[in-house]
């Protein structure tokens, strides 16, 4: 296999959601030679220089400092978020059934294909706050159960016959997960919390909240004839995250500065302070670009000789489905990354921003191809044009293609990976 799709499901697998995506990729920058820094202290950046910073424990923004003032040569920025359709864990999640059947209460985040969660191995991963000196300064501890926990089983075709002909399902009935089986009641009170504080070698009564999700414990894997063909789950947005920190940490004595701006909540529209449409990544930028000497004026000339790709995933033609897609641009999986376009601005690309990522591809001996709405079928806006709102650039949407977009598990092309990567980097090579 190769070394760039094995180091993919490598950090798939090491993402179970969107927090540990983030401690992810903080080791993978520290084993480059980036250094955190704090949104809380001055950032004191220098020519050359390579850090990151983050935000909430979801959201990650890597820099590495060009040679070149800011307001010169403007910022080269790859942006993808890290979060997942999932379910998450409400608090006082115990119920109690019938038989000492516990199950857990969730809530659904974002739009997942729900009836592909039914019957599978699936386990709990995320953040734990648990108390610190004072009550403004609790402690964040990640947690992740390297086993699988829960299934959410579903109803046997016997209780419902007409199952495959369409089956409504409610999110509050139908998709509660089972974690165990007790004798007496009381073993099923504070059962995860308990669970959680075993795992982290903690007393239940330090933990103060969490944000727990569920996911499915299948690793990624390749399959075709060829091997040509990756399934796994959350290859939306996690694979474009992957490429990302692929490309940025490759990037040696740019004059530009470049950025890899990893955001959370795009699944949910992007409106949290970790998210898009905040003004988090246009705040550092300006703090970069003042503490270079510049003032309000040196930004805006930087924002103006910038450059984004925002990326996130496309939808890949579906033999089963010719109908759903245009007749004429609908891009198949290996065919190349795509530029998205749509006439009402859901996304950023305008032609002469696709005429630089086409000439991006072109450069660096990758195909391209364009994912357009069938006319008939609304699409999803992405990252471009909600940052927008923050920061007055010129960008492009691209994505690779995959099917099944939202399942608990996805399909995408091994070669499309390895094309977008080679992409990115070349957007981070001197020019």
């Amino acid at each position: 296999m190769n070394d760039q799709i094995q180091s993919l499901f490598k950090f798939l697998e090491n993402s179970p959601c969107d927090f540990w995506a983030v401690n992810t990729i903080k080791t993978i920058l520290n084993d480059n030679g980036f250094t955190e820094k704090k949104l809380t202290e001055k950032l004191n950046v220098k020519p050359g220089e390579k850090f990151y910073v983050t935000k909430n424990d979801s959201a990650i923004f890597a820099f590495t400092v060009g040679k070149q003032p800011m307001a010169e040569t403007g910022f080269k920025i790859i942006t993808a978020h890290s979060d997942s359709p999932c379910f998450r864990i409400k608090p006082h999640a115990e119920m109690l059934c019938d038989g000492g059947i516990v199950k857990l209460d969730t809530e659904v985040y974002g739009g997942p294909i729900l009836y592909t969660w039914f019957d599978r191995p699936l386990s709990i991963a995320g953040r734990v706050i648990v108390k610190g000196e004072d009550a403004l300064h609790p402690v964040t501890k990640l947690v992740k159960f390297n086993r699988p926990l829960l299934s959410i089983s579903h109803l046997a075709i016997h209780f419902n016959r007409a199952v495959n002909e369409g089956n409504p399902l409610s999110k509050q009935k139908d998709m509660l997960p089972i974690l165990c089986k007790v004798t007496d009641t009381l073993e099923s009170n504070n059962l995860l919390l308990n669970l959680v504080s075993d795992e982290l070698h903690i007393v239940p009564e330090n933990i103060l909240d969490f944000d727990l999700l569920l996911y499915d414990t299948e690793k990624p894997c390749t399959f075709g004839v060829n091997d040509e063909f990756i399934s796994a789950g959350r290859l939306d947005d996690l694979s474009m995250v992957h490429a990302a920190i692929e490309a940025i940490t490759d990037v040696a004595d740019d004059d530009a500065t470049c950025v890899a701006a990893i955001f959370d909540n795009e699944e949910t529209g992007s409106g949290t302070k970790q998210g898009a449409g905040s003004p988090v990544l246009a705040n550092v930028l300006q703090r970069m670009v003042e503490e270079q000497g510049g003032n309000y004026e040196a930004f805006c000339q930087a924002v103006n000789r910038s450059f984004m790709i925002s990326a996130d995933n496309a939808h890949a033609f579906h033999p089963n489905y010719n109908e759903k897609y245009d007749p004429a641009n609908h891009p198949a999986l290996g065919g190349g990354p795509c530029i998205k376009i749509n006439s009402n601005c859901k996304y950023m690309t305008d032609a002469h921003s696709a005429a630089i990522f086409k000439s991006l591809c072109i450069d660096a001996g990758a195909p391209f191809q364009y994912f357009v709405n069938h006319s008939d079928v609304a699409g999803g806006s992405t990252l471009g044009n909600i940052l927008t709102g923050q920061i007055d650039i010129e960008g492009v949407d691209v994505g690779n293609p995959l099917l099944a977009m939202h399942s608990v598990r996805e399909t995408g092309s091994v070669d499309d990976h390895l094309n977008m990567i080679k992409v990115f980097k070349k957007f981070f090579t001197k020019q």
